[in-house]
């Protein structure tokens, strides 16, 4: 399938491209040896922590941010989905504002909270919801709630797929191929030292899209209480669920008992109003959610059943945090779903969803690239494989990370600030214009020209 690359070529090309880019952020390489005083790697969070070096942000507005050294982007990044409503959205800044205003933090409920919850439990078809402050807080609790409800300690989560990181889901997120033994029986591969081998040995892997394999282990294992998935796979590009594979793992679960956590962190309030659950309309017994959310602040949120739920008013299970429904979050949050994520922009962001595939698949088809566009709404990307990729161990096969790695560096440098990693994707926001759209394919294509260029 497609053009052979000639891997000098990208070889070459990656060394000139890195180079511009360390040019034209050259503040931020200096500040980065500086912030290595005080911070591993210079960085907050190693996610950062990318080459050439870490590029420092400084402001955003609207669907554009600034760098220490001044370039200006067109945002696709947009925070890894959280800022899905561009950066310094005139609506929610003002309700951020207005609730500093009058205090930012008493510990205490208040009437925003309610308001949000009715809103995440009409857009995600479930009752009750709690809030937190993370993706991470939101999957360990749904995990809590899953496990306590069947009484079953031992949970099942998706080959290559990442939930945070906290221990029982820091395990087989991007293993080593080498590591993860037979596909009928995936080795559980931790993720990072430090977690406990008993852990390890509590969280069972299935690969993703093949509800055959996943029906054969929870029949052979009934120590299985509770499943963990991102209903559209983002932790390698993007991988959308094969069509009734979700509700094949609805029914699979219900028939084994088991409860079914959809992790929509990413997938929240970018795919849809309601994110997978009404893209795809299957209504887990639990959803996750956080980044896009909150409009821009920390937030996380736990929703499920009447009855799992219950174990938290009934105090047999504890989720607690200071900053729970926090004012600012909850302001943020509330206008957020209320007033700018309305059907109007999940129209919009379905518009241009589509134009920045096709265009992107377009230049793939013109030049023969061994890639291809794929995304749902806002969510998408070029995924650079000779073969359709459905789980990740056809991603680790087929995907060619420096192909990525040079795309990005295209982007990096030609005024797109895109999201740093092989298994990440673009963000579009409700701010973003056709013609920053057609600037992005513009940019692929000067990519795909040289990389073929014989």
């Amino acid at each position: 399938m497609g053009t052979n690359i000639n891997p000098d070529r990208v070889t070459d090309l990656t060394k000139s491209m890195e180079e511009s880019l360390r040019l034209r952020t050259k503040k931020s390489g200096e500040f980065v040896e500086e912030a290595k005083e005080v911070l591993p790697s210079g960085v907050a969070s190693s996610f950062q922590d990318q080459l050439p070096h870490p590029v420092y942000i400084v402001e955003g507005s609207g669907s554009r941010v600034v760098d220490l050294d001044g370039n200006n982007y067109s945002d696709f990044h947009n925070g890894f989905g959280v800022m899905v409503v561009g950066h310094a959205h005139p609506t929610i800044a003002a309700a951020i504002a207005e609730t500093a205003s009058k205090g930012t933090h008493f510990a205490a409920p208040n009437e925003s909270s309610v308001r949000v919850a009715r809103e995440l439990s009409r857009r995600f078809k479930l009752p009750k919801v709690r809030f937190s402050n993370s993706g991470t807080e939101a999957t360990l609790d749904a995990v809590r709630l899953a496990r306590a409800f069947t009484g079953k300690d031992e949970l099942l989560k998706i080959e290559g797929s990442y939930h945070g990181h906290h221990d029982a889901v820091m395990v087989s997120v991007h293993p080593d191929p080498t590591k993860i033994g037979p596909r009928a029986q995936p080795v559980s591969v931790p993720q990072s030292a430090g977690i406990p081998q008993s852990l390890l040995d509590m969280t069972v892997v299935v690969p993703f899209n093949d509800p055959d394999a996943l029906d054969a282990t929870l029949a052979a294992n009934g120590d299985i209480g509770s499943m963990i998935i991102e209903p559209i796979m983002l932790n390698i590009g993007v991988v959308p669920p094969k069509e009734g594979y979700l509700q094949a793992v609805r029914d699979i679960t219900r028939k084994h008992g088991v409860m079914l956590i959809f992790d929509e962190v990413k997938t929240g309030a970018t795919v849809a109003a309601g994110g997978a659950v009404e893209t795809y309309g299957v209504v887990p017994d639990l959803v996750a959610l956080a980044k896009a959310t909150g409009g821009g602040t920390p937030i996380g949120a736990v929703l499920g059943t009447e009855e799992i739920m219950a174990q938290i008013a009934e105090g047999t299970v504890a989720q607690v945090g200071t900053f729970n429904g926090n004012p600012l979050s909850m302001a943020a949050a509330e206008a957020t779903l209320t007033r700018v994520l309305d059907d109007a922009a999940y129209r919009r962001l379905d518009e241009i969803g589509k134009r920045i595939l096709d265009g992107c698949q377009d230049v793939c088809d013109r030049y023969g690239l061994p890639a291809y566009a794929i995304g749902v709404s806002s969510k998408g990307c070029v995924m650079f494989a000779d073969e359709p990729v459905v789980d990740y161990r056809s991603y680790a096969e087929h995907f060619n990370e420096s192909l990525n790695y040079l795309g990005w560096l295209y982007h990096m440098v030609n005024g797109v600030y895109m999201t740093p990693g092989a298994d990440e994707q673009w963000t579009l926001s409700v701010m973003h214009t056709d013609e920053e759209i057609d600037h992005y394919v513009a940019v692929f294509e000067e990519f795909a020209k040289d990389v073929t260029q014989v």
